[in-house]
């Protein structure tokens, strides 16, 4: 429950406020069953009507207070809870952020995007309900008890026996409901996962007709979750049962004794109305605070997974003297210096003893087999590892001693997997460059050879659908390109970034960049030599070592590796020779 007061701190003032209203609330509701006694007892037992009007303005303004202090109780509560939620779900972002592969690795994206948006709109309504319905019900338990045992002991211990009895019953199916919603949690977890793969595999499902084998799948997943939630539920019906019982048992209880009591002259009339309406109400906010018992659980579950990701230190972290690196026009602009790399839950090494340069107005490009940690190098120069040992540096610094911010800007990069925003293509572009003009939003489309966009009706404004999906994987990768040219960098990464591409369109573009980047170093991850075969400098990776370096004709004399690789593409090797 700390996580919930760390966030109730930020807004004291609404919290004190909401508080007020409800005790408002409170207050008319316990007042009206005494004006109602004194009602019947003074003003119609002795006929007086004054007495009788009077009491029933009193009751009006009061029943007025008190359902004012509802509403405002209940607004107040609400935007109190969507802040909170807001807030939870900012940080829970902010966190994501900074996360490295490895974290994003511990938790998965499904389970993710379940703690972002389920599990804090879990807490959110459990939230306004606890302070609805279970802040209440201390005042209005110990103040009816109170008045009860004011008109009468033995009436007052019995609402305390029934009170009594449906809270352990409540704290004892609370206790068992905790792993059923355990459960549940994980079992929708495993329903986005499951999801998320039908739905951005679709076309594959299909293509094999695995129709019915996702959807047994699918069922066995809602059926999972299906019959957790009954046997919650289930737990929860019995505690209704036996709380609707308990108060019509207790009712009659009242009207039982208080009947003898009127016989023996102890009570009168309007006190067992009294002691009914205050029996109702006590047990009608038991009833309603163990109805919001039944959320606690599961709140409790959420707040601990949304804890799980707030309490994660990043393993990429900007150090206490992190620097703000300002541009500079060293030759050498990323260095690579026996740099070794391991994985976590990797038994070996993915990179060994990495050393190569990356020159300013100069091509890099790195080739290898699958698996060789081509594009592992690349995520290393973003900080979105770190280094084993060894190191990397930008400009002569350490990139460790860098903060991150400064790092990337330094930095423009275009994945292996071409992702698009939804929007607008201009939108997408100004990812690079939020002042981007028209102009140079266009010069970067010519130069990446993306000259398609002129030819939409909509142009820049042509609407881009999540993950780009309304265009040709070819299309996505130059808009990604684009984006990346927009930001003027020192270092442009293109990891893979052509292979959607035709040789002609390859080709023009590696002519067209040559042209563009004379004062950057570029750095190209490609698994096709045609895309590499004029780069100034080419590293050889094999098995995670750099097993040759230089340029195309060099490697293609003494480099077994590369040659294999030529021989696999160049039809045995003799265009590139």
């Amino acid at each position: 429950m700390k996580i919930i007061f760390k966030y109730v701190k930020r807004y004291k003032g609404l919290c004190i406020f909401t508080l007020l209203f409800i005790v408002f609330d409170v207050v008319g509701a316990l007042l009206i069953p005494t004006i109602t006694s004194d009602m019947i007892n003074i003003g119609v037992g002795s006929k007086n009507l004054d007495y009788i009007y009077q009491k029933g303005i009193l009751m009006l303004v009061v029943t007025i207070m008190s359902g004012l202090g509802a509403l405002l109780g209940s607004y107040l509560c609400s935007k109190l809870s969507s802040n909170i939620g807001r807030d939870m779900r900012n940080d829970i972002y902010k966190k994501s952020l900074d996360f490295s592969y490895t974290n994003f690795k511990q938790f998965g994206t499904a389970s993710m995007i379940t703690r972002t948006l389920n599990d804090v709109n879990v807490v959110q309504q459990t939230f306004i309900s606890c302070v609805q319905m279970v802040i209440p019900v201390p005042i209005m338990f110990v103040s009816g008890i109170a008045m009860a045992f004011s008109i009468n002991h033995q009436m007052g211990l019995l609402l305390v026996f029934v009170t009594v009895i449906i809270i352990i019953a409540a704290i004892f199916i609370t206790r068992k409901a905790t792993k059923i919603f355990e459960k549940l949690q994980r079992f929708l977890d495993k329903m986005n996962v499951i999801l998320r793969e039908n739905i951005t595999g679709v076309r594959v499902i299909r293509a094999f007709n695995k129709e019915e084998y996702e959807e047994e799948r699918l069922k066995k997943s809602f059926s999972e979750y299906a019959d957790s939630a009954i046997k919650a539920n289930g737990l929860f019906a019995g505690l209704d049962s036996l709380a609707f019982f308990a108060i019509n048992l207790c009712i009659v209880a009242i009207l039982w004794f208080g009947g003898n009591q009127i016989g023996v002259g102890n009570m009168e009339i309007g006190d067992i109305t009294a002691l009914t309406e205050y029996a109702i109400l006590i047990l009608f906010y038991v009833i309603m605070a163990q109805m919001v018992i039944i959320l606690l659980p599961r709140a409790r579950i959420c707040l601990k997974r949304i804890n799980e990701v707030l309490d994660t230190e990043s393993e990429i972290k900007d150090g206490k003297d992190a620097k703000n690196i300002k541009r500079r026009k060293n030759p050498i602009v990323i260095k690579f210096d026996k740099m070794t790399f391991k994985f976590d839950d990797a038994d070996e090494n993915t990179l060994e003893n990495i050393s190569f340069t990356c020159k300013r107005g100069k091509t890099t490009a790195i080739i290898g087999s699958t698996g060789s940690g081509k594009s592992t190098i690349a995520k290393l120069i973003m900080r979105l590892h770190d280094v084993s040992s060894g190191s990397i540096s930008l400009n002569g610094q350490d990139i460790r001693n860098m903060s991150q911010k400064s790092l990337r800007d330094h930095i423009s990069y275009v994945p292996q997997q071409a992702w698009l925003f939804s929007g607008t293509i201009r939108d997408n572009l100004r990812y690079g460059n939020e002042n981007a003009t028209d102009e140079e939003m266009m010069h970067a489309l010519d130069i990446a050879q993306a000259g398609f966009v002129k030819d939409l009706e909509d142009g820049l404004d042509t609407h881009v659908a999540q993950g780009g999906t309304n265009f040709s994987g070819g299309q996505k990768q130059r808009l990604s390109i684009a984006r990346a040219l927009i930001k003027k960098a020192e270092l442009y990464i293109f990891d893979d970034s052509f292979s959607a591409l035709d040789f002609k369109t390859d080709a023009a573009l590696r002519k067209a960049l040559e042209k563009e980047l004379t004062t950057s170093a570029v750095l190209i991850i490609a698994q096709r030599i045609s895309t590499i075969v004029n780069a100034d400098q080419i590293v050889v990776l094999n098995d995670g070592e750099i097993v040759g370096v230089g340029t195309h004709q060099e490697l293609m004399k003494n480099c077994k590796i590369y040659q294999e690789i030529a021989k696999s593409q160049l039809k045995g090797g003799k265009n590139g020779k």
